[in-house]
Parts: structure tokens; C-alpha cells; sequence
């Protein structure tokens, strides 16, 4: 028997047996995408398109922001990569 695979299988991965699952509010925990548990689009700073807000100690707050954990955003997610290659290139002339 042929075995039948779903495509795309590689760009959604639900973690339920996490302590800290879900990391965010959700209605829809079946569809939420632990895949990109730490954002790579934090790296952007104010560039990254997401729903965040700054702390008074100047950090990242993206306690609101669904973007890595949406099942359909994975294509965005890797469009972005090459401005994250780009701000290490930029880091690394800096060093």
C-alpha cells in the first residue's frame, strides 16, 4: 500500500505536551503553530510587521502578536529571511 503523505507537513508543528502551551491567547489551539517558538522576525525589531509593544525597559513585548504561530504564515516567515541575513551581515561589518 502506498503510504500517503500531507504536504506541507514540515511548516506546522503543534507542541500540547508543552508547559507553556499555548504561549499565547488563542481560540484556536488545533491550528496553533509551535514551529517558530522564538520568532526569527524578532531580530527586525520594528521592521518585523508583528503586534508588539515595547516594555518601559525597552524590550520586545509580543505577548500580542499571532504571526510565527499561525499555520498559514509560514511562507511569510521565511520571505523575510534574507533582511535577517542581512542585519547579521550589517552586525558583523560593525564587530
Amino acid at each position: 500500500m502506498k503510504e500517503t503523505r500531507r504536504e506541507g507537513h514540515y511548516k506546522f508543528f503543534c507542541n500540547t505536551e508543552c508547559e507553556y502551551f499555548p504561549c499565547h491567547a488563542t481560540d484556536d489551539r488545533e491550528n496553533f503553530n509551535c514551529l517558530f517558538c522564538y520568532c526569527p522576525l524578532y531580530a527586525l525589531g520594528k521592521k518585523c510587521g508583528g503586534n508588539f509593544r515595547y516594555t518601559e525597559k525597552g524590550y520586545k513585548d509580543c505577548s500580542s502578536c499571532m504571526i510565527p504561530h499561525r499555520r498559514e504564515k509560514y511562507e511569510y516567515i521565511l520571505s523575510r529571511y534574507n533582511e535577517i541575513v542581512e542585519l547579521v551581515h550589517e552586525n558583523d561589518r560593525k564587530q
